[in-house]
Parts: structure tokens; sequence; C-alpha cells
């Protein structure tokens, strides 16, 4: 479980998110950050977003509890300020743990690096 300071509640902090932050996708999840100048957040706080495309309740509480353990050690090594929402595609219901794991590793690598210019 996720220590209340580190989870994002408010819709607007979502919407921030989504809008403004870098996204990066895999096979089974998209995640988008945003690294922002910490205005009182101590830590990196991280949400997620598992639609009925998913699957029932039980799949998509199933997925959002693997992902909240996988999104743990990540947060400690992003900056203090930073938001993650990681949004669960459909073929993640049927994804394993490693899967998931390392598709979270590598979205969140991705959307870290810095933009090529165009």
């Amino acid at each position: 479980m996720l220590p209340a300071a580190q989870r994002l509640r408010r819709s607007n902090d979502f919407a921030a998110a989504i809008r403004g932050g870098r996204r990066a996708g895999r096979g089974t999840l998209v995640v988008h950050l945003l690294v922002e100048e910490p205005a009182s957040a101590s830590t990196a706080c991280a949400g997620f977003v598992v639609s009925k495309a998913v699957g029932n309740a039980v799949t998509r509480n199933r997925v959002r509890r693997r992902l909240r353990h996988l999104v743990q050690p990540f947060l400690a090594e992003l900056p203090a300020g930073a938001s993650v929402v990681v949004r669960a595609l459909p073929p993640a219901a049927e994804a394993s743990y490693a899967t998931l794991a390392a598709d979270l590793e590598g979205a969140i690598a991705a959307a870290r690096r810095p933009r090529r210019p165009r």
C-alpha cells in the first residue's frame, strides 16, 4: 500500500500529469510523468487509472494492486514533486507480474529521458 503522501487523489492532479507530463507507452500500460518544482510535496506521487475495458471489478483491483506494488521503488528514485499516472491497458488483465514489471520499468525510463530535438 502506498502511503497517503505518495498518492494522487484529486482529479486536478491527474489531469495536470496527463496533460502536462511526458507520456510513454508499452504493451500493457501507459505512463504519464510530470516533473515539477515541489510546491509543498516532499516525495513523488503516483496515481492509477484502470478502466472497465481492463475487466470486471476483481480484475481491475488485481491489476491496480500489482501496479501499486511495482511503482513503489520508482517513486523513491524520482525527484520530489514528480507526479506519475499509470494507465492500464486491456492486455494488463492477462499479463504476468513480470511482464507488468518490465513494461512499467521501460515506460518510466522512456518518460524520464530528455526529448530529442526534431
